[in-house]
């Protein structure tokens, strides 16, 4: 199974291009976001392949970081997600952005997505919120932090209260979650919202 692909872009089509590897030429489908940040024909690309194998066809799925294909793949555990879905939905959002959507269970973001209606929306934000932590780069196994680190203190008030119970139960960590909402609350001029302190908190925990 191809798992990765280096070599120099040969091609850029709608929704594809061809990677030539040492004077192979391989058909890779990107998202149109993955499509649009590609450097000039010539150039080394690098992506993350997903490889799907069926009895009349091989096709090749490449993505920018490893973090976004692991989105593809958990968008596929989800009911009437294939493949295609999966794609247009990382060409409409981007990880953080569709990160954003399941923690708040934002369906009508995510239903902005080429041929994702809103029952597929549905269910792709509420089967996907058991699955945040492992889809974050910066997830790691609960208390997995050093000995003798001192508590984090959340910042008073409701809203990141109610913040850091989001975040928990999400699945990650009462340390990492308030450590998270502890750092949004201090970029955030003014009285937070808790909408804004999980917004900001997940995008301090996916780096």
């Amino acid at each position: 199974m191809i798992g990765k692909l280096t070599g120099k872009l040969d091609a850029i089509g709608p929704d594809t291009l061809i990677l030539d590897v040492g004077g192979v030429g391989y058909e890779v489908t990107c998202s149109s976001r993955t499509l649009s940040q590609l450097p000039g024909i010539g150039e080394v690309v690098s992506l993350a392949i997903d490889t799907h194998v069926r009895e009349d066809a091989i096709r090749l799925y490449g993505f920018s970081t490893e973090h976004e294909r692991s989105w593809f793949r958990a968008l596929q555990s989800v009911q009437g997600v294939g493949a295609r879905v999966a794609i247009a939905v990382l060409g409409t959002l981007s990880p953080s952005d569709l990160s954003n959507a399941v923690a708040l269970q934002d369906k009508a973001t995510v239903a902005r997505s080429p041929g994702v209606g809103p029952k597929v929306a549905q269910r792709i934000v509420s089967e996907l919120k058991d699955k945040m932590p492992a889809l974050s780069p910066a997830f790691g196994p609960a208390g997995s932090g050093g000995g003798g680190e001192q508590p984090i203190k959340i910042p008073e008030g409701m809203a990141a209260q109610e913040a850091v119970s989001a975040l928990t139960n999400l699945g990650y960590a009462h340390g990492q979650a308030a450590a998270a909402v502890a750092s949004a609350a201090k970029a955030i001029d003014g009285t937070p919202k808790t909408e804004e302190l999980i917004r900001l908190g997940l995008k301090e925990l996916a780096q």
